[in-house]
């Protein structure tokens, strides 16, 4: 009697490109953009399957909708404008991870992208960011993919050039 050997098949973490790829192809997915209900006073969204078990999500944006300041953590992520047009602003310095409530932001670290229909980006670890629709009058709609799951969302707020860490969010407080 003979056995094969165990076979392993390694399956690799995808990658800010592989994120950048999936919410490209989604956003493009006319059909299920148009499926998410969108609501007149707050965000909606639709948890997706992302790739390589990565967190993925489709969320609607009314007009004058926004994240505020906020973090991933640990996760590198992606996102694309499927419909209307979003706008992110965004820190271009790495802060400490941990072990502050407090920061003066140096000047010059602030970035600032327009987002129109099928334009996204992808970022790395600790990508401090906001995104927001300024539009009076129009939805937009967007995709976000996370690797890994998103173990936490550090939440800031931020007046002038001080940056001050407000909340913790775990899973469990946006399932």
């Amino acid at each position: 009697m003979s056995s094969s050997p165990a076979v392993s098949v390694a399956v690799s973490a995808p990658t800010q490109a592989d994120l950048l790829d999936f919410v490209r192809r989604t956003a493009a997915d006319t059909e299920l953009v148009s499926s998410l209900p969108l609501d007149p006073e707050g965000r909606t969204w639709v948890r997706l399957e992302g790739p390589g078990g990565s967190e993925a999500w489709l969320i609607g944006w009314p007009p004058g909708t926004g994240t505020g300041w906020h973090d991933h953590a640990e996760s590198v992520g992606a996102f694309i404008t499927a419909t209307g047009e979003l706008k992110e602003n965004s820190l271009a310095a790495r802060l400490p991870a941990d072990g502050w409530k407090t920061l003066e932001l140096s000047d010059g670290v602030d970035r600032e992208r327009r987002l129109p229909p099928g334009k996204g980006r992808a970022f790395g670890r600790h990508h401090v960011h906001e995104v927001l629709n300024e539009s009076p009058d129009r939805h937009a709609v967007s995709v976000h993919a996370y690797y890994p799951p998103l173990p936490q969302i550090r939440r800031y707020s931020r007046s002038g050039p001080i940056l001050r860490l407000e909340q913790v969010e775990r899973p469990e407080d946006w399932q």
